[in-house]
């Protein structure tokens, strides 16, 4: 049997799918998360069986909400984009896709608007006014917009065309890896050019940054000069699943 304030999320990545169950009031994992590595071929079928394990390898919170997010647009629980997944995923009704997987209800949504509801309720813009951009930095950039508290769903500022140029091609903490580039590198020559147009198109009070490097921002977001605030997330890499939990738990979130 569930205990009352508990939910669970399932967040998956171009490199990961991890899960785990929350505890709504604090807004933390209840159990220590299971992650599973993105397979190579990871089309709805192979990532439905991941998901369903890792529904199944949690029975405490199996009558508890699930909701799960996906690294692309959705809109009523069909997948619309995906940029860092096969592209077999775009139509797919992912929503009747996992319930079939895990025997229950599920509330699919983005990956980044998930992070920004877990921020908006728990971390960084708790209590924040005006607009927030919530920016995800992983092998692609995920975006969520805040304003007044209120989500504004499936932004795709991760996918700008900056000097001519898809912005997560260039600026994601992929881009780094593959290029091989210092953090300074990364944050004067490519971040400090992303947000600069970002904040040019949307005039934010507050960035905030998160993803798994977000747990290395002293590295370099002090060295990205823009006149917006820019802050790293409060949950880290956590805010998926947990915003994931919330949303599945109070739909009216999202």
């Amino acid at each position: 049997m569930s205990q009352p304030n508990t939910a669970l999320g399932i967040d998956i990545g171009g490199s990961g799918i991890k899960g785990a169950p929350v505890d709504l009031v604090a807004g933390e994992f209840l159990r220590e998360r299971m992650k599973v590595l993105t397979p190579r071929h990871a089309d709805p079928a192979a990532i439905a069986e991941i998901v369903g394990k890792i529904a199944a390898h949690f029975p405490e919170v199996s009558q508890a909400p699930l909701g799960i997010t996906f690294p692309g647009v959705v809109q009523g629980g069909v997948v619309r984009t995906s940029a860092n997944l096969p592209k077999s995923w775009v139509g797919t009704d992912a929503r009747t896709l996992f319930t079939e997987a895990t025997g229950r209800p599920v509330r699919v949504l983005n990956d980044a608007d998930a992070a920004a509801v877990a921020e908006s309720r728990y971390g960084a813009a708790k209590g924040v006014p005006g607009v927030v951009l919530m920016t995800t930095l992983g092998t692609g950039i995920g975006s969520a917009l805040v304003v007044d508290g209120k989500l504004v769903p499936n932004t795709e500022f991760g996918h700008l065309e900056i000097d001519g140029h898809d912005a997560e091609t260039r600026a994601s903490s992929g881009a780094k890896e593959r290029e091989d580039l210092s953090y300074h590198e990364w944050a004067t020559q490519r971040l400090h050019r992303y947000y600069r147009v970002v904040e040019d198109l949307l005039w934010p009070d507050l960035i905030v940054v998160g993803g798994g490097v977000s747990r290395k921002s002293e590295k370099f977001l002090p060295h990205v000069d823009i006149r917006t605030p820019i802050v790293p997330a409060t949950l880290r890499n956590t805010a998926g699943i947990v915003g994931a939990a919330l949303a599945a738990a109070e739909p009216g979130t999202v």
